[in-house]
């Protein structure tokens, strides 16, 4: 299927994308005000579905956006989406915005939210990366104070990318105040000594769904999980870095800054939790 046959929903109708227009009085636009959620599909289903729509519901509260569908009517327009599209692996991009209104910083009364969903092809990653593991560079967390939010308003996020990909990495690690908080784009794992680390779920980083499946593949694969404030030296020290998302799935970090993390190679708990992660999509 060519990009321009795709069909995408949008306030209510489905059409091509190439038909899809927004006011340019969207606050999405205008402000970056709104949410967003990414849901992988293997097999033309949903992966961890639920958990997906309890973090969007939860954005919606956080910024005060009036959800616009209940729990059937989401799971009607993303499977709606799924059966438009031939592909048996797809990922659903959702954006709620606050709506249409005169500029102006504060709530606008009486405004419907905007919502926007489409599906693409979901593209594995590279086998090769998988075997070789991905280079990282560590960087200064500069972005906003709610990170728990899954807003649109992703600017620090994509200046974080760019200064990785401009210094030749796949991915960064971010630290604020001398302690881990994730990637640009991604969730961060830390092994050391045969256990996995990663930093308390707080408003410092995006509690990605990849998360809560982590913590139960740990218990599944018999892995201790320690979920804590992580230093940099304790990241400069790994045995092995991961680094978790809804596109990449799981994916190991063998280079951080120029230098090997462990011996250079993904490790054996990458390999145990990969091999759990694909048994897990499965289900």
């Amino acid at each position: 299927m060519s990009e321009n046959a795709q069909t995408v929903f949008l306030n209510g109708q489905f059409m091509p994308i190439e038909e899809a227009r927004v006011p340019v009085l969207d606050r999405g636009f205008i402000f970056g005000d709104g949410v967003y959620e990414v849901v992988p599909v293997y097999r033309g289903r949903p992966f961890r579905w639920q958990q997906h729509l309890k973090r969007l519901s939860g954005s919606l509260a956080a910024i005060d956006i009036e959800n616009p569908f209940d729990d059937t009517g989401w799971t009607d327009l993303v499977y709606e989406l799924i059966k438009r599209h031939p592909w048996a692996d797809q990922f659903i991009y959702i954006q709620v915005t606050r709506g249409v209104a005169k500029r102006d910083h504060a709530f606008p009364k009486g405004v419907k939210p905007t919502v926007f969903a489409m599906s693409s092809e979901f593209s594995p990653v590279p086998e090769q990366l998988r075997e070789t593991g991905v280079r990282a560079i560590s960087l200064p967390d500069e972005r906003w104070f709610h990170c728990d939010i899954k807003s649109i308003s992703l600017l620090g996020n994509v200046l974080a990318k760019q200064e990785a990909v401009q210094a030749g990495a796949f991915e960064c690690v971010m630290f604020r105040d001398g302690y881990l908080t994730e990637g640009s784009s991604s969730n961060i794992w830390v092994v050391r000594n045969g256990k996995l680390f990663c930093p308390p779920r707080d408003r410092l980083i995006l509690e990605g769904v990849r998360m809560s499946l982590v913590d139960e593949l740990c218990q599944i694969v018999d892995i201790d999980l320690d979920i804590r404030r992580i230093t940099r030296e304790e990241v400069q020290q790994a045995d092995e870095l991961l680094l978790s998302s809804a596109t990449r799935e799981l994916l190991p970090i063998t280079t951080l800054d120029g230098q090997p993390v462990g011996n250079g190679r993904p490790g054996p708990l990458y390999a145990k939790l990969y091999d759990a992660y694909q048994v897990a999509k499965l289900r």
